[in-house]
């Protein structure tokens, strides 16, 4: 029995996440025993970017319309440029997102995967770290951040970039596997 066996998490993600961000998590998460849904704005599957070239699919499992957040125990937003470029401006992401924080579950991101985050408008006085590029967009939303290479703040779980992947998996299953956290909220 692993760690996360009565756990389901959601992974929502659209074309153009980072590979490695999403099948890494999600590999581990399996192995501590989670169910894992893949949500995403459209049914079918969703590409994957590898560095510089397009990748892998992957299968959804749930659209946004039919996946419901009370549901799933935990929110994994994997990164990658494109994908939370698209997620940010979705009314239903950021619907879908937010409801975690209001339930107080924990919710992780890595990468660029906080900028849908910073549209949700759930950042403000949260310790967080990201990619470099995206440091001062979280700043101006509120953000406390940090360059290190995994940030945890009631619940809420953040890494910088690829190489911060074990330290970030390690992370999530500890959070995921605590369940609600009192200090996350929206």
């Amino acid at each position: 029995m692993g760690r996360l066996s009565n756990r389901t998490i959601a992974v929502l993600s659209e074309s153009g996440f980072e590979e490695v961000e999403l099948t890494e998590p999600v590999k581990r998460l399996k192995e501590e025993g989670a169910t894992v849904h893949i949500i995403s704005a459209k049914s079918g599957k969703i590409k994957a970017w590898d560095h510089d070239h397009w990748s892998i699919e992957v299968e959804v499992d749930k659209t946004l319309t039919e996946a419901n957040a009370s549901d799933y125990s935990a929110l994994l937003l994997p990164g990658g440029v494109i994908n939370p470029d698209q997620l940010r401006v979705n009314s239903d992401a950021l619907a879908f997102v937010k409801s975690f924080f209001n339930d107080g579950k924990p919710v992780a991101a890595i990468c660029h995967g906080p900028q849908t985050l910073i549209n949700a408008d759930v950042v403000q006085g949260r310790k967080m770290t990201s990619v470099k590029n995206i440091s001062q967009d979280l700043i101006n939303a509120g953000a406390l951040w940090s360059d290190e290479e995994v940030v945890v703040d009631q619940g809420l779980v953040t890494s910088r970039t690829p190489k911060d992947l074990p330290a970030f998996n390690d992370k999530i299953v500890e959070e995921f596997a605590e369940g609600v956290h009192e200090g996350q909220h929206a």
